[in-house]
């Protein structure tokens, strides 16, 4: 491998390993398929990043799954190759749709049990129900606002950044509740 593709190698591979989406090896063989104008066959990107097939391949599968890398087939070849996509706007799209908005989903999710188990309370705790009902319709607001321009993204629409702005004003704590 030159050393300008081993620089970019490298530096998207470490990228990816604080991505929290991919890891190294995954952020690697991208790095490799991107830069070039062909597929590569699997034992040839093995034999790149000096890895094992069973590792690249493993790897390949969840590249292929985020549509960062697809298989593609080779004339006189009956091996798969693969190539890294190009169409970024989609690969975003994709990596907001099933991890991110995923996330915020799932917070939303945990907000509403926690609001009805608040409701149904009795006991000690009913006087801070008030203050807990506030604070879980702020994250409720703000996650919702986060979700909708997510979704609008996912759709290539646009979304006003002062939706979510509004939404922290919303949520900003008052001075008694900050302590």
């Amino acid at each position: 491998m030159d050393r300008s593709t081993a620089t970019f190698v490298d530096g998207l591979g470490a990228a990816a390993a604080t991505s929290g989406i991919l890891n190294q090896l995954q952020g690697r063989i991208f790095a490799l398929l991107y830069l070039q104008p062909r597929p590569i066959a699997l034992e040839d990107i093995a034999a790149e990043l000096e890895q094992s097939k069973s590792n690249v391949s493993v790897n390949i599968r969840g590249l292929v799954e985020w549509h960062l890398v697809r298989r593609t087939r080779v004339a006189g070849s009956r091996k798969d190759h693969y190539e890294a996509a190009t169409d970024f706007w989609r690969v975003m799209q994709e990596i907001m749709e099933r991890r991110f908005r995923w996330n915020l989903r799932q917070a939303l999710a945990a907000a509403a049990e926690t609001a009805r188990a608040v409701g149904e309370e009795r006991g000690p705790r009913r006087t801070e129900r008030g203050f807990i009902e506030r604070r879980l319709e702020a994250l409720r607001a703000f996650f919702a606002a986060v979700d909708a321009g997510i979704g609008a993204f996912a759709q290539g629409k646009s979304f006003a950044p002062e939706t979510v702005q509004n939404v922290f004003r919303l949520g900003a704590p008052r001075a008694a509740e900050r302590s």
